[in-house]
C-alpha cells in the first residue's frame, strides 16, 4: 500500500481546542483517509514568513493509503474545512487552526498547479523536516537523492526555531499505543 508522509501544523485554537488538541483529533480524522502507522512527536516552532503571530505546533505522520494523491489532497483539505481552517481566507505563511500537507507519497514526482509532490518547500523547512526525520530518517527524497536526514544536516537551526512538546497521548508509535480520547497538553 502507497506510504504518504503528512505535515501537521496549526497556532490557534479549533472547535477540538488549543492547537496540540487539534492535531490529536485531526491524527484521528487521518484514518478515513487510510492508517495512521507511525508518528512523530509535536514541536513547537517558529513561525516563516509572517513572523507577528504565535508559534506553531507541528508534526509528521506516516499514513499508508490507498488514495491517489489528488483524492489524498481533497481529503487533507476536507479534514482542515472540519477544523476551521479556509484557504481562500488570511494571509499566505498566516495564523491558522490546522494546516495539513502531502511531504512525499512513497517515490513520487508531481508538479501541478494545487499539487506538488515531494513538498516544493521540504529541504528549507525545520518544521517538517525535524518531525519528518524522527520517524523517516533515510527516506529519500524524490528528485534530490538526498536522506531527510541528509537534508536536515544541511539546514541552518536557530536555537529556538524547534522545540519538542510534551504531551499525554501522543506517542511516536503511533495510534494504537496511545489513548486517543486523552487530550494532548503541553
Amino acid at each position: 500500500m502507497p506510504l504518504a508522509y503528512i505535515g501537521m501544523g496549526g497556532n490557534l485554537a479549533s472547535w477540538a481546542g488549543a492547537p496540540e488538541a487539534t492535531l490529536a483529533a485531526a491524527a484521528r480524522r487521518l484514518d478515513s483517509l487510510g492508517h495512521v502507522v507511525r508518528r512523530s512527536s509535536l514541536y513547537s516552532t517558529a513561525p516563516v514568513g509572517f513572523a507577528d503571530q504565535p508559534r506553531f505546533v507541528n508534526a509528521v505522520v506516516a499514513l499508508e493509503t490507498e488514495l491517489a494523491p489528488r483524492l489524498l489532497l481533497n481529503g487533507l483539505q476536507t479534514i482542515e474545512l472540519e477544523f476551521g481552517r479556509e484557504r481562500t481566507e488570511g494571509l499566505q505563511n498566516g495564523p491558522r487552526t490546522l494546516d495539513l500537507d502531502i511531504l512525499l507519497f512513497d517515490d513520487l514526482e508531481t508538479s501541478a498547479p494545487d499539487l506538488e509532490i515531494p513538498h516544493p518547500r521540504l529541504a528549507e523547512r525545520a518544521f517538517v523536516l525535524v518531525p519528518l526525520n524522527e520517524i523517516a530518517p533515510q527516506a529519500v527524497v524524490p528528485g534530490s537523492s538526498r536522506t531527510v536526514e541528509e537534508l536536515l544536516t544541511l539546514l541552518r537551526l536557530d536555537s529556538d526555531a524547534v522545540l519538542p512538546v510534551k504531551c499525554k497521548d501522543w506517542t511516536q508509535n503511533g495510534p494504537k499505543n496511545s489513548n486517543w480520547e486523552q487530550i494532548c497538553t503541553p
